[in-house]
């Protein structure tokens, strides 16, 4: 059987980039909870708004397959500021299933840490440049 490696980036792009495009749109408009989250953390509040990069422009490049690897590496940036912010306290723990706590958002960052590393593929608006 024949690899079809590009589709499978095709693939693992539009799935990581259209889950975190979601969380994104609902945060358009209102990130006051994440700006206390900062405050609270003794982080300069106006950080709130890179949400709108790593969760929205990120996606969006990944989606179409643009400058995917530099995308990607936003988005790792984005998923890690997450972890750090806000999941610390659930990072070795696990959940009424037996799962991690915070599978989700570590599918997210392994996803984004994958295409970091291999870029978008053939099927992208971009893939002669060494960041896609």
């Amino acid at each position: 059987m024949n690899k079809n490696t590009d589709l499978g980036l095709l693939i693992l792009r539009i799935a990581v980039g259209a889950l975190m495009l979601l969380h994104g749109i609902a945060k358009l408009g209102d990130v006051s909870f994440i700006e206390g989250m900062l405050s609270a953390k003794g982080l300069p509040s106006i950080l709130a708004y890179g949400v709108y990069i790593t969760e929205i422009v990120a996606p969006l490049l990944i989606l179409a397959g643009y400058r995917t690897r530099i995308a990607a590496g936003v988005y790792v940036f984005g998923t890690l500021f997450a972890f750090f912010l806000v999941h610390t306290a659930d990072l070795f723990t696990l959940n009424e299933n037996g799962g991690w706590q915070v599978e989700l958002l570590g599918l997210y960052l392994f996803g984004a840490l994958t295409l970091f590393f291999t870029g978008g593929g053939k099927m992208a608006v971009s893939s002669s440049n060494t960041w896609d």
